[in-house]
């Protein structure tokens, strides 16, 4: 018999969002509800292999029941913008799975799936799998229709109920369901029920005396106050049973079952909306073979001569030919340049002509002019990602200086919100002639596979193509935008001082990081034996289920949410548990401790490179929209600062020379102060003139007292609010941040926008140039475009507005601390000295610096940090050493 499908929307997405951490993708759009609506959606179609689809959703917040009781769902909290802002692209997610969706104004999505279910049963044609969060739900069980509840179990797992499980369950038949709501009621929808009935008194009515109604009629027989409680809400019950009860005859709907066929997704579909969300985990684990690659829809290839570079005479006729070349690309082969194989070079010379150069043949002496002349910095060509390929190239002694435009930097400059930032996607919006994906060459994951050297030659050849067609569409771009300075000043040659600072690493003192491990580990035993007597019984504290025993049933603790695998331990029910029990710090200061163990010491004796003692961090320059650099391999700008334990990581990371210095300097509060001068608040602008303490500043003019009685208490929530403005942060994320109610929040952030009106004005003006330009910029001219600014649904267009608050104040702080890397990397070369720029760290740079040098170079890091760019206030730099970076912080 063919299967149908329904899902309650809005209950599976709060359901996903709350289930899952906040999680979002590197343009800051929070993607948690969408990654556990997609999971739920691919375990149902591979384990339930539905013929019939639907996807049904409330449509708006009145229905005819508010006309019945306009309290109806009056007391629910107002759905966080974070959930919010996920719904338009749960149903585009939807419409890539192919999957029909409905909604229709006055009704809820229970009203369409009541309908359709009845339509079910009567026509006999179909078989039902519900699939909802809310126990009304299982009124609609019939021999036909199972209800499935993720109510218990979490997201992915659920409870399947027909007629026998309820019964089972509950004693009842499925249409009691409606009359244990209207007894009981039901908190989330504001459903009154009779007062101080719960489930237990209202399975016990329902199994002596069967429905609401004969409950009412056999009031007398009912004993002591429970009788009286009755009487006095006789009314309220028959309302509650009423409003309970799912309509199931709504309008437009029919039993055209063909309407709701399930074909299948649609593989290309599904694999861009994937990209757009970055869920790569899902990128990997799918099989979008026949997702295609572009081809059928893209402009011819052009006819390509390759000749492979394989010996003397092949090397002599491409060194003729360097003063032709247009555009080289390199191959490298791994995610990590410092840990990856190139496989070759292409040089394209126009007309048709490209040469391949295997990596073996241009380390050997047969091309040694072709070598040279990739290190000459008179060659200037352009490549895709000039950063990559300087470190990959060095790693095996070439030292790539003739390399002057980057087309991946372009097109991220040009829109840092596109997902296809690869050459492949780059030639098909540009409408290049068709290059095909490496993954249509190489394979992919465990098919990888470098292909015949014809084949591959090719291919690469093919990519130096794009690369030389890209690069005046590029440079038209860059000048119509006003970015031109932005891509040649900073970002240009940024990705050299990268590549440098990368390449010189940072070193690591291996006996110290493992006798900190050591510590750790004592540390780590003593916590343990500590859990276990106040538990009163070894256990696995990593275990979440065993964890969750322990807490919830044996000590009772009260329960925050669960997930498909019994309770929730993660970081937050912990916080919200801290001081119910002294179990709970224990275990929070054991999980930190076992973080730092695996993460940070197992993790970095991981990372050091054997022949060089250090470790060689990686800097993605084309990841964050913001404009933020990002680290990988290790993550350096991810180490703990906040708990002494962690902060002590970094006294292994010590200079690589003998009685050399590590020396760190900091911006202080940089986006803070670049907030004040782009909104010209005069409060803010005042405390920064005056060097007063910003958070005390702000507790003092919100909370309305001297700066001298702002105790610890307000300035933590004055930092959490001035932090939280920059970030774009809503009253709900407030309150998470603070332990507080949204309503706290809410006026906390009132409080702050009465007092600092020039911020508010900015915010407002701000969000409408974005709404005249689509875009907004940072002062250094970096764009973002925000689409979503003008959108119709109220979620995505608030997600926009506070992108469009935010971005020119978080780009600004990151173009300047950019900046200033740039011209130090130039200082200190004019004034040749022997110190190392090694590491970028959010607001922070890391050098290596001679003794002799350490007076010039206290002088002149914060000199050329505090003047990278002109503020209206001051930028104020911190600035020490010490013999390791834990003493330099």
């Amino acid at each position: 018999m063919p299967k149908l499908i329904l899902i309650d929307g809005n209950s599976i997405a709060f359901r996903a969002f709350y289930a899952l951490p906040l999680l979002s993708n590197s343009q800051g759009l929070h993607t948690n509800a969408a990654y556990g609506f997609t999971t739920m959606l691919l375990k149902l179609i591979e384990e339930q292999k539905p013929t019939h689809f639907l996807v049904a959703f409330d449509a708006g917040k009145v229905t005819f029941r508010h006309k019945e009781y306009t309290e109806y769902k009056g007391g629910r909290a107002k759905t966080p913008p974070e959930l919010g802002e996920q719904f338009p692209l749960i149903k585009e997610l939807l419409k890539a799975f192919q999957i029909p969706q409905f909604e229709l104004d006055g009704y809820e999505a229970d009203d369409i799936i009541g309908t359709l279910t009845r339509l079910a049963d009567e026509s006999e044609q179909m078989e039902v799998l519900v699939i909802t969060g809310d126990r009304d739900m299982l009124q609609l069980a019939s021999d036909r229709v199972t209800i499935g509840l993720t109510i218990k179990k979490g997201i992915s797992d659920m409870e399947l109920l027909g007629p026998e499980q309820i019964n089972e369950k509950y004693g009842l038949v499925p249409k009691q369901i409606i009359d244990l709501k209207g007894l009981m009621g039901d908190a989330s929808d504001n459903i009154p029920g009779i007062p101080g009935v719960g489930e237990k008194t209202a399975l016990k009515l329902l199994h002596e005396y069967g429905s609401v109604e004969n409950v009412i009629a056999h009031v007398e027989e009912i004993k002591g106050k429970m009788k009286e409680t009755i009487q006095q809400h006789t009314q309220d019950a028959i309302m509650s049973k009423e409003l309970a009860t799912i309509f199931r005859e709504v309008p437009e709907l029919s039993a055209e079952w063909d309407k709701l066929r399930f074909e299948g997704y649609d593989p290309k579909s599904l694999q861009a909306m994937f990209r757009k969300l970055e869920f790569k985990s899902l990128l990997e684990k799918m099989d979008f073979s026949g997702a295609g690659d572009g081809a059928e829809d893209a402009v011819p290839q052009e006819n390509l001569d390759v000749v492979i570079v394989k010996d003397s005479d092949t090397a002599a006729r491409l060194a003729g030919r360097l003063g032709d070349v247009q555009a080289v690309h390199v191959e490298v082969i791994g995610d990590n340049p410092h840990a990856s194989d190139v496989l070759g070079v292409a040089f394209y010379t126009g007309g048709g002509k490209a040469y391949y150069v295997p990596m073996d043949t241009l380390a050997g002496a047969e091309a040694s002019a072709v070598r040279e002349w990739l290190e000459s910095a008179e060659s200037a060509v352009p490549v895709y990602d000039l950063h990559r390929a300087k470190v990959a190239l060095e790693w095996q002694g070439v030292a790539a200086r003739g390399l002057d435009f980057d087309v991946l930097l372009a097109a991220y400059l040009l829109d840092p919100t596109e997902s296809a930032l690869s050459l492949d996607g780059l030639a098909a919006k540009y409408g290049l002639p068709h290059l095909a994906p490496d993954e249509a060459v190489f394979g992919k994951g465990a098919k990888f596979q470098v292909p015949a050297l014809d084949k591959l030659s090719e291919h690469l050849c093919r990519k130096a193509a794009t690369i030389a067609k890209l690069v005046p569409l590029q440079k038209r771009e860059l000048e119509e935008s006003g970015m031109h300075e932005l891509f040649y000043d900073l970002e240009l040659p940024l990705a050299t001082v990268l590549a440098r600072m990368e390449r010189y690493g940072i070193s690591v003192d291996i006996e110290g990081l493992k006798k900190y491990g050591e510590e750790l580990a004592v540390q780590l035993e003593k916590i343990m034996k500590e859990i276990y007597g106040l538990a009163g019984l070894e256990f696995n504290i990593n275990s979440p289920r065993q964890l969750g025993d322990i807490l919830f049933e044996k000590l009772g603790l009260p329960v925050w949410k669960k997930t498909k695998t019994g309770y929730s331990t993660d970081a937050e029910v912990l916080e919200k548990l801290e001081p119910h029990h002294p179990i709970v710090g224990q275990i929070l200061n054991y999980r930190s401790l076992a973080k730092l163990q695996s993460t940070y010491v197992e993790g970095l004796l991981k990372e050091v490179r054997p022949e060089t003692g250090k470790v060689h961090t990686y800097y993605r320059q084309t990841i964050a929209a913001t404009g933020r650099l990002s680290s990988q391999y290790p993550n350096l700008q991810n180490i703990p600062i906040r708990l002494e334990e962690g902060r002590k990581i970094r006294k292994v990371f010590v200079p690589s020379e003998p009685g050399w210095s590590i020396l760190t300097a900091d911006y202080s509060q940089i986006e803070l102060r670049v907030l004040a001068h782009i909104s010209q608040d005069e409060r803010l602008k005042d405390a920064f003139l005056n060097d007063m303490d910003i958070h005390t500043k702000t507790a003092s003019d919100v909370f309305g007292v001297a700066p001298e009685e702002v105790d610890s208490n307000m300035r933590r929530q004055a930092k959490a609010v001035n932090f939280g403005i920059v970030y774009g942060i809503s009253d709900y994320g407030l309150s998470q941040n603070l332990n507080i109610t949204r309503k706290e929040a809410a006026q906390f952030i009132e409080q702050y926008f009465a007092v600092f009106q020039g911020v508010r004005k900015y915010m407002d003006d701000i969000v409408k140039q974005a709404r005249e330009n689509g875009y907004v910029t940072t002062l250094l001219h970096r764009r973002r475009y925000l689409p979503e600014i003008t959108a119709s649904n109220f979620n995505l267009r608030s997600f926009a507005e506070r992108t469009a608050m935010n971005t020119p104040i978080q780009g600004t702080a990151a173009d300047i601390i950019k900046l200033a890397m740039v011209q130090l990397a130039q200082r200190m070369k004019d004034e040749q000295l022997k110190s190392r720029m090694l590491l970028q760290v959010h607001d922070e740079l890391v050098f290596e610096v001679p003794e002799e040098e350490l007076p010039v170079m206290r002088r002149i890091v914060p000199e050329v940090m505090e003047s990278a760019l002109k503020l209206d206030v001051p930028l104020k730099v911190d600035v020490d050493a010490g013999h390791n970076w834990y003493e330099a912080k």
